[in-house]
């Protein structure tokens, strides 16, 4: 599986962090990997999740970040992608992300690539996140978090996916914000629950709050198998 779609439940859920985290496990794992940022707004010059990716890899920016190739289109306007392409007269053309990964997956073992907010973010006019994953087949991680809704986005998010026949690889649990552990426990046994209930691995990774200067060590080896 050279290349894995990571997206979260939705804005906010720390997909930008456990795509680095994956990114790290691999490295130490001796494979070459790279992470891919499809499309970034609200920002200029180099993607500030690539720049993040990296902090938590361990490693400098690369060349490919610097031509731009991990992180194909981005847009000043803090927006959807959709509307950040419109207000600054362009439009997101889906083969050349696609053209992107490829070249990316000529050069390393695995590209992670890290989406947008979540399933249905807009890439375009009647195109989301979703239907790009849908076309493409890429395995999926899903990241949710320890936050209020959370039970909701991440069930619609499984449900999604068992409609669309997409491949769910396993949920990445963030524990933040910090919940009670009655809580906590019981948000994963529904998550699991439905893993079940949809015909998913029954695989859950905690991850726990951290800072890139004190990164923990967590083995994502179940979704690699």
């Amino acid at each position: 599986m050279p290349a894995i779609f990571i997206t979260g439940i939705d804005t906010a859920s720390g997909k930008t962090y456990a795509a680095g985290m994956l990114a790290r496990y691999l490295l130490e794992k001796g494979k070459s990997v790279i992470t891919q940022k499809i499309v970034q707004t609200g920002c200029e010059r180099v993607s500030e999740d690539i720049i993040l990716h990296r902090k938590i890899m361990g490693i400098d920016l690369q060349e490919d970040d610097k031509r731009g190739l991990t992180c194909p289109y981005l847009f000043k306007f803090p927006a959807s992608p959709h509307l950040a392409a419109r207000i600054e007269k362009s439009e997101i053309d889906l083969n050349r992300i696609k053209r992107s990964t490829e070249e990316l997956s000529k050069k390393y073992e695995y590209v992670l690539i890290e989406g947008a907010g979540g399933f249905h973010v807009p890439l375009k006019k009647n195109f989301t996140i979703i239907d790009y994953i849908e076309r493409e087949k890429y395995p999926v991680i899903i990241v949710t978090a320890a936050k209020l809704g959370s039970i909701n986005h991440t069930l619609l998010t499984l449900e999604t996916s068992a409609y669309r026949k997409i491949n769910i690889l396993g949920l990445i649990y963030n524990q933040f914000p910090e919940e009670k552990p009655e809580i906590a426990n019981d948000t994963k046994t529904i998550f699991m629950e439905y893993l079940k209930k949809f015909s998913f691995r029954q695989i859950i990774i905690d991850m726990p709050r951290f800072g890139i200067n004190r990164v923990p060590e967590i083995s994502f080896e179940n979704f690699f198998m």
